[in-house]
């Protein structure tokens, strides 16, 4: 008796890649028989201060939230608003949180993968496969496939991404109470030509990225 294949290819029909569709990935997914589906994404890969925050998200099936899109294409104040909506909709949302000490002793990516990883574990229910944004696949068992441009193409991913996105932006407001010196409710840790000014002038604070240039 043969076993039914449950590996899903990035694209499983060559005759079409449902670009138009925001749910084309979670409905391949489903049609190959997994429900629990998590878009994952990260946000803070880029700054030089703060952590990389990763967000997983499963929707429920069929569901997209209209204006949820890739969080880089968003107003803030769009993000804010899908941010509520998605935490009203929305199954099951995990949250992933790697200081800038765990980015400076290992790197960037290890870091964001190690972010994914923590959101995905933190999942209730526990997702049957995972759709991530990019090209490298988390360190975990859970099946999944990787999207270039995932979180424009695929609405679980995007949802995720407006979910890092907002959580790390208010992580960085927070810190901006800490160390009002350097900006953050600003640039949200990015290297703006005030912030590396406000470096030179005080030096790093705790939560800077040692390892980037910029800070050192």
């Amino acid at each position: 008796m043969s076993i039914p294949d449950k590996n899903l290819p990035l694209f499983p029909d060559p005759g079409r890649t449902g670009f138009d569709d925001p749910l084309y990935f979670e409905s391949t997914g489903r049609e190959r028989g997994y429900d629990y589906i998590a878009g994952v994404d990260e946000a803070g890969r880029g700054p030089l201060a703060g952590p990389v925050v990763a967000a997983a998200v499963i929707m429920p099936r069929g569901v997209a939230i209209p204006g949820v899109k890739d969080s880089k294409k968003m107003t803030e104040k769009a993000r804010e608003t899908a941010f509520s909506v998605i935490n009203e909709t929305a199954i099951s949302i995990g949250i992933g949180v790697v200081s800038s000490n765990f980015i400076d002793k290992s790197n960037i990516l290890i870091a964001s993968l190690e972010a994914m990883k923590l959101a995905v574990l933190s999942l209730y229910p526990g997702p049957e496969f995972l759709l991530v944004d990019g090209i490298h696949k988390i360190p975990t068992v859970i099946p999944q496939d990787c999207i270039i441009k995932g979180d424009q193409l695929c609405h679980s991913i995007s949802a995720a991404s407006v979910i890092a996105k907002v959580y790390r932006d208010r992580l960085m407001c927070t810190y901006d109470e800490m160390f009002p010196e350097y900006g953050f409710i600003q640039n949200k840790g990015y290297g703006t030509a005030g912030h590396l000014m406000a470096i030179r002038e005080h030096g790093a604070c705790p939560i800077h990225r040692v390892t980037f240039r910029g800070v050192s």
